[in-house]
């Protein structure tokens, strides 16, 4: 039976039945249910919508307006299917019809609900104008207006993108109109300011939402729409004290708001804050879900901590929470980073996801297998390569490119024809872009020697190399010193028909600018121009950068000065650049005097820049200047980096200013900077030069809470320090545990 016949029996089953006998206003009523239902269930057709209205529309008596609503809400609702692609602008459509039908006002009684959803219609199908067309033809109908309306108004304005008049509805024409916005009304704007990047609107919209009071107070929803907007937008600390003040208005935080912050502070890599709003959550009687501990462990894993990532799956398996395969793939990722997945701990994992009945899929395979290659465990990463495939998972290109790139690196290419004809077997295509990435990686990793014979197995199998490979074989060369053979690369190119392009020329002027052979560097930036080929930034930067390392400052200003005229875009890199090697040269007036320059005009000075002035001013001694510029990071909007931070610190320990040291430093923890294992090494060095040896105890300390190991110097400082300097003896209790035997090392 078709659907229409289907709709159709409804009504004559009902018509007709005589058990029953029901009332004539029955039948639309079970026809526009059951249409209802199968909208939900998304198996209702266009045709049989259509066709519903058709037999409504001619009934004597009207349909109650709850159950139109409660039909045009289910297709507002209702996901794209094969019965129907696009519900809400069937709503809309059918509603049309109702109007343009003199029996439809008296037959389908509308609502200020029934427009309401419509509107939310028009916003879901894209189309924001002709919910704002609704509203003007509710106005004309007389119905009593009410939030829920404008509240629709205002979610389409804001879809629209039109913030700024969604705000002045919301403020300005919603009182005229005597109606009252509630939180929801507020609570859409909050939204769009947040998705906006606009959090600091949506602050001071939530501080109107606290002054007006009544049914716009703010809700733990409405804060936790502006905390997570201010954490997305790096305001760490706005964001931290927002939750502070939403405590102290008497709001209880739920487990959304623990998430959203948990989640934060984890990609800031600042996890002791992270542990400490977890526990206070749990103090306070709010049950962490998946996500919280997912976030968690997914933070311990990026920062190498994986101890403490286990600690707290353990502890997530404790409360009764099934580990899903998104956590396991973290925990395996996690060993893999630390380059252990070799250990009996990591592989138990990877069985103890079978035993809690999470089934592997695809990445978690990839993961295990990428880890295997990359160690050069290929017999491993085979055997797990099989287990998948008996699994009845089939291994797809990702995994085929994992595998081939581990044999290309560490194996034999017997192995990787192999794969490839397997690839080939499965309708999977060959990628000349794939090699070029395992040509790449091998030269970075200084294996030229490997990425010549991948090279040579390409051609001989049939692939045509393209540029991008030739400069990745180029730029190996260039990195090992042996410029002569690159050159042979390049010329070998060419002969390929090949044209070589910036990119190419570039990739050997910075090879010779990289081995102090500025000439040869200049001598193809000049070929490159008789060729025709026109100098990208990049190159400008490349052979500035050379001429300023060599000492050849008015060359190097000259060129500067030649790429200006030439109009080729100088960006904030190239000034980076010309700054460095100004500051480099002792030209510190000169560089002073370009910096200022740039803050005068247009130039979107970012952070590097900054820390490049601060470094030369340091080197100037010029202190003061430095503090300046640090202090005015915040006014510029920007966000010290690390290597901002470690600066101000490793510098102000240098001069003495031990205190302004210590400040810098909780600062950055405040802002969720977290150190890194370079900054606290280097920090504890220069303590311990100077004898600040409680000083330097505590940034041991913090060495080994965040399970960073010590660099070889300053393990050989500790050891030469507590070897000559016997008063120094009695400090070793101040130092964690796990070091006190660096005193028995200096006797030995």
């Amino acid at each position: 039976m078709s659907s229409r016949a289907r709709l159709s029996s409804i009504f004559a089953a009902t018509a007709s039945s005589t058990a029953s006998s029901p009332s004539p206003r029955s039948a639309p009523i079970d026809a526009l249910a059951a249409a209802t239902e199968r909208a939900r269930a998304g198996t209702l057709r266009p045709a049989d919508a259509h066709h519903l209205f058709d037999q409504l529309l001619r009934q004597p008596t009207s349909v109650p307006e709850r159950a139109l609503n409660g039909f045009l809400a289910a297709l507002a609702q209702a996901r794209p299917s094969s019965a129907c692609s696009d519900s809400p602008a069937l709503a809309v459509a059918l509603f049309n019809r109702r109007s343009r039908n003199s029996a439809g006002p008296r037959v389908l009684p509308t609502t200020v609900h029934t427009y309401a959803i419509l509107m939310d219609c028009c916003c879901r199908a894209r189309r924001p104008d002709l919910a704002f067309a609704f509203f003007g033809r509710f106005l004309r109908t007389g119905l009593a207006i009410s939030a829920i309306l404008f509240n629709s108004l205002l979610k389409g304005l804001c879809d629209a993108k039109r913030t700024d008049e969604s705000l002045d509805v919301l403020l300005c024409r919603m009182p005229e109109l005597g109606c009252v916005p509630n939180v929801i009304s507020y609570s859409v704007l909050l939204k769009s300011f947040c998705s906006e990047k606009k959090s600091q609107r949506a602050v001071e919209l939530l501080q109107i939402m606290a002054k007006e009071g009544g049914v716009c107070s703010p809700n733990v929803v409405s804060y936790n729409t502006v905390i997570d907007g201010l954490f997305k937008e790096c305001e760490v600390a706005k964001a931290c004290d927002l939750f502070h003040e939403m405590v102290q208005q008497g709001i209880s935080p739920d487990v959304m708001t623990y998430s959203s912050i948990i989640r934060a502070l984890g990609k800031a890599r600042a996890m002791d804050k992270a542990e400490m709003f977890f526990r206070q959550m749990v103090d306070k009687g709010v049950q962490p879900d998946i996500f919280i501990y997912t976030n968690l462990i997914h933070g311990y894993a990026t920062l190498g901590q994986w101890k403490e990532a286990v600690r707290v799956f353990n502890l997530m398996v404790d409360d009764g929470i099934v580990p899903d395969h998104h956590i396991f793939n973290i925990l395996i990722h996690a060993y893999d980073a630390r380059g252990m997945m070799g250990d009996a701990d990591a592989m138990l994992i990877f069985h103890e996801m079978k035993q809690q009945g999470v089934k592997s899929d695809v990445v978690t395979y990839l993961n295990v297998i990428a880890a295997f290659c990359r160690m050069g465990r290929l017999d491993d990463a085979m055997d797990i390569f099989t287990q998948m495939i008996d699994q009845g998972l089939p291994p797809n290109q990702a995994v085929y490119h994992c595998l081939i790139k581990g044999f290309c690196t560490h194996g034999g290419l017997v192995k990787v024809k192999e794969l490839l004809s397997e690839m080939i077997s499965k309708g999977m295509h060959l990628d000349v872009v794939f090699f070029n990435s395992v040509i790449n990686d091998l030269c970075k990793e200084g294996k030229v020697v490997k990425a010549q014979q991948v090279f040579d197995f390409i051609r001989h199998i049939g692939l045509c190399p393209n540029i991008a490979m030739f400069c990745s074989l180029m730029e190996g060369y260039c990195l090992i010193g042996k410029m002569k053979v690159a050159l042979r690369i390049f010329e070998s190119m060419v002969s390929a028909g090949l044209q070589p392009n910036v990119v190419a020329y570039g990739t050997l002027i910075n090879g010779y600018c990289k081995r102090g052979r500025i000439d040869n560097g200049l001598n193809i930036f000049r070929e490159m121009l008789l060729k025709g080929v026109k100098p990208s930034t990049i190159t400008y930067n490349i052979v500035i950068g050379g001429l300023f390392h060599a000492g050849r400052t008015v060359a190097a200003k000259e060129k500067f000065q030649e790429m200006i005229e030439s109009g080729i875009p100088v960006d904030i890199g190239i000034y980076n650049t010309v700054l460095y090697g100004l500051l480099r040269n002792n030209c510190f007036d000169e560089a002073d005097t370009l910096f200022k320059k740039l803050r005068s005009t247009n130039v979107k000075i970012d952070i590097v820049i900054i820390t490049t002035m601060i470094s030369g001013m340091f080197k100037a001694r010029r202190i003061k200047e430095a503090k300046y510029l640090f202090d005015s990071i915040s006014a510029n909007k920007l966000v010290p980096s690390i290597v901002t931070y470690s600066l101000m610190i490793t510098n102000f320990i240098n001069e003495g200013l031990l205190e302004e040291a210590d400040d810098i430093f909780s600062a950055m923890e405040k802002a969720g900077c977290a150190p890194n294992s370079r900054l606290l090494n280097h920090a504890t060095r220069l303590l311990l030069e100077k004898g600040e040896i409680i000083r330097a105890a505590n940034y041991l300390a913090k060495i080994d809470k965040k399970n960073f190991s010590l660099e070889a110097s300053t393990t050989e400082m500790l050891i030469s320090l507590f070897s000559r300097k016997e008063a120094w003896q009695e400090h070793i209790k101040l130092f964690p545990a796990k070091y006190q035997f660096l005193v028995g090392a200096s006797y030995s």
